[in-house]
């Protein structure tokens, strides 16, 4: 349980973005280091003020009124809101700013999520182009004028003027790149908040609700209702445990920390020890089959294969209903190891197939079933990291075979 707590205070004080906590009256409760960077001020400056010693004067009143009424209807704001929204920092300096909201509620008291991106960068990047776009405008003009007056010199002048305006067009082209790059990687972001936020609130309320009801269970006879709020307890925390693991993987990913690092392993034993461990989650009558064949002894990463095959094994679970098998086939040759997840689940459908491998992507059929969307992105990118190729084939309502080949080494 601990190291859970811990994973959860690694997300909240290593986020990019800032995070700023406040109760129904608007006041600060909590805030992320990044957002005490962004706004210049320690804890003891600004936990317990208002949320409104962040907002620049002239829109302060505007700003309670928002959020009063935020406060009474609480509801999912997502970034870029179509506003102008403005910070200040604590030397007084304004700047352009994102916010996405979200409201929970704990032991009937509200509490209120603010989400805070510094988009000065792209503010500046727009300004630069409208400035641009003017500069356009301007010697479009001044072509016209010289081909009215300078009629002998038009071929010239023209040939001139357009090497001027194809520069300032390809200058165009740059700025719009950047401003692409920037709105997508702030939508990667949103999404991420949103996927976060959903994700955790129904673990988190079952784990606030049961630890709660455990209190009431004080006798003896209470026993079996005590047992079942600590199971909930346990699968709520699990939930939590994969989404943050996720997150934190693809973190790595992106900043390049993670390395395959091959050495000697039993894969036999090993794939044993891993259908012992992912058995604890079987439904009822669910069963796990491994087939073995080849040489156990082989050379690979075994932290990045146990990360792909708890994954895709934990999907065919999740996927698969009652009385299901699933079946994890190995087989090693000279050249390579071949593994194998079959299971007889919900599939997936032919449109979505070929998206299964993007960040934050669920298909159509999976949407009410919990996950992040990033756990196959990932197993494709630890595959690539073994030199290894990955291949999904599946059938709506019949099920999903996921094939893994990983070249071998001598060491």
């Amino acid at each position: 349980m601990h190291r859970h707590i811990a994973h959860l205070t690694s997300l909240f004080e290593n986020a990019t973005e800032g995070i700023i906590l406040t109760d129904a009256r608007g006041t600060i409760v909590l805030i992320n280091p990044a957002a005490k960077k962004m706004f210049q001020y320690n804890d003891d400056e600004i936990i317990g003020k208002p949320v409104e010693t962040l907002i620049p004067e002239s829109h302060r009143h505007h700003h309670t009124e928002l959020r009063e009424h935020f406060a009474a209807h609480p509801s999912n704001r997502e970034m870029g809101h179509g506003r102008d929204l403005y910070g200040m920092k604590k030397n007084g300096e304004k700047f352009s700013v994102e916010v996405s909201l979200s409201a929970y509620k704990r032991e009937g008291e509200q509490f209120i999520i603010a989400f805070i991106i510094d988009i000065t960068q792209r503010k500046l990047i727009e300004h630069a182009m409208l400035n641009q776009q003017h500069r356009l405008e301007q010697i479009t003009g001044e072509v016209k004028k010289l081909n009215t007056e300078l009629e002998a010199k038009v071929e010239e002048r023209t040939l001139i003027l357009r090497e001027a305006l194809a520069k300032l067009q390809r200058s165009q082209e740059e700025l719009s790149d950047a401003l692409a790059k920037e709105r997508e990687l702030n939508e990667i972001k949103g999404r991420f908040v949103s996927m976060a936020s959903h994700e955790f609130r129904t673990p988190l309320s079952t784990v606030l609700s049961s630890a709660s009801l455990l209190g009431r269970y004080t006798k003896t006879e209470d026993q079996p209702k005590r047992d079942k709020h600590i199971n909930k307890i346990r699968n709520s925390v699990s939930q939590l445990n994969e989404i943050l693991e996720d997150f934190l993987s693809l973190g790595r990913l992106d900043e390049g920390k993670v390395e395959s690092r091959p050495m000697e392993l039993n894969l036999e034993e090993f794939l044993q020890d891993l259908v012992e461990e992912t058995s604890v989650l079987l439904r009822k009558g669910q069963k796990i089959e491994l087939q073995f064949a080849g040489n156990k002894h082989i050379f690979v990463d075994r932290k990045l294969l146990k990360n792909v095959l708890v994954n895709l094994v934990t999907n065919a679970i999740k996927f698969s209903g009652e009385d299901k098998t699933i079946n994890l086939l190995a087989k090693v040759t000279n050249r390579e190891v071949n593994l194998k997840v079959c299971d007889e689940g919900i599939g997936i459908p032919k449109e979505d197939q070929g998206h299964l491998f993007s960040s934050f992507f669920r298909s159509a059929n999976a949407t009410n079933i919990q996950g992040t969307g990033l756990g196959l992105h990932i197993v494709k990118r630890f595959v690539d990291l073994m030199n290894g190729k990955v291949k999904i084939d599946s059938e709506l309502n019949k099920g999903t075979n996921v094939t893994i080949k990983i070249p071998l080494t001598r060491n």
